[in-house]
């Protein structure tokens, strides 16, 4: 039976998408009259590189579930965009698309950690790979934290950042829960599986977390630290996820009460003192 009916969602977005799209955008000389709108079908699959029999019969919804990388041969051939590319993933083999690796997090959320001077805060990517903090981050966790350093490593691995962290086992749950919510949405990610493997390899607590399946959002919680100089202090943190797509997040930390903040203003005007001083061990995020 023919897959062209209103059930056939796939076909029926590559359709749209490639009858919105003209020869000329597409890069394609303009031969003459058409009759319908947009591209046809044998030049989609001829600037995808696939067969025009595969490409037809993928429209019509009677091929199996396509591969990730003809998917984006397709995505690029359409010129889709970062949503729609997704989309079209999700509603060929129901997974998100591979992240890709030219990624990077818009100037604006840089802009939002620079304007944020007494709150900590710091910009990640889905892997928890630290990309930019501002320097109230870097007074609280140490000027270690920063771009190179891993959330998940360095909450799971190092015993000093252990030692900072008063309610250690739930944050570490959580963040074992986040990551495999995001192995979910990003499944060929090489780096996202290299840092779960070292995990796995590195951590008994990790791994035995990891197989009984928790999965979390960690969008929102409080938790308890403890500065090596300005004692303990309770901090709301919240994730802000960017819109862009690439499932980057800022996380804030506010503190919970008056003492707290006390303890961070402490924190921060001891900083801005020393500038250029001793590097304190940076506590995990």
């Amino acid at each position: 039976m023919d897959g062209t009916g209103s059930g056939n969602e796939l076909g029926a977005f590559l359709r749209a998408m490639r009858e919105r799209l003209s020869p000329q955008d597409a890069g394609l000389p303009s031969l003459g009259t058409r009759r319908t709108p947009g591209l046809r079908r044998q030049e989609v699959a001829q600037l995808a590189a696939v067969s025009i029999d595969w490409y037809i019969r993928l429209e019509q919804g009677r091929v199996g579930t396509p591969g990730a990388a003809i998917l984006d041969a397709l995505a690029n051939a359409l010129r889709l965009s970062d949503a729609e590319r997704a989309h079209l993933h999700l509603i060929a083999r129901g997974a998100q698309p591979p992240a890709r690796r030219a990624a990077e997090p818009p100037a604006s959320l840089h802009a939002i950690l620079d304007g944020m001077p007494s709150l900590p805060a710091y910009l990640s990517d889905f892997r928890l790979d630290v990309l930019a903090r501002n320097t109230a981050a870097a007074a609280l966790f140490g000027p270690d934290f920063g771009p190179g350093i891993n959330v998940a490593r360095l909450t799971l691995l190092d015993p000093g950042v252990r030692a900072t962290q008063l309610d250690w086992d739930r944050i570490a749950r959580e963040t074992v829960g986040n990551l495999r919510r995001n192995l979910a949405r990003h499944p060929d990610d090489a780096r996202l599986r290299e840092v779960i493997g070292e995990l796995r390899s590195e951590s008994a607590e990790f791994a035995a977390w990891w197989e009984d399946h928790t999965v979390q959002d960690r969008s929102h919680g409080s938790k308890r630290i403890r500065h090596p100089e300005a004692g303990d202090l309770t901090v709301h943190y919240d994730n802000l996820t960017s819109p862009d797509g690439a499932d980057h997040s800022i996380t804030v930390l506010t503190p919970v009460d008056e003492a707290s903040a006390a303890a961070l203003r402490t924190i921060l005007t001891d900083h801005a003192n020393r500038l250029g001083g001793t590097r304190l061990r940076p506590v995990a995020g």
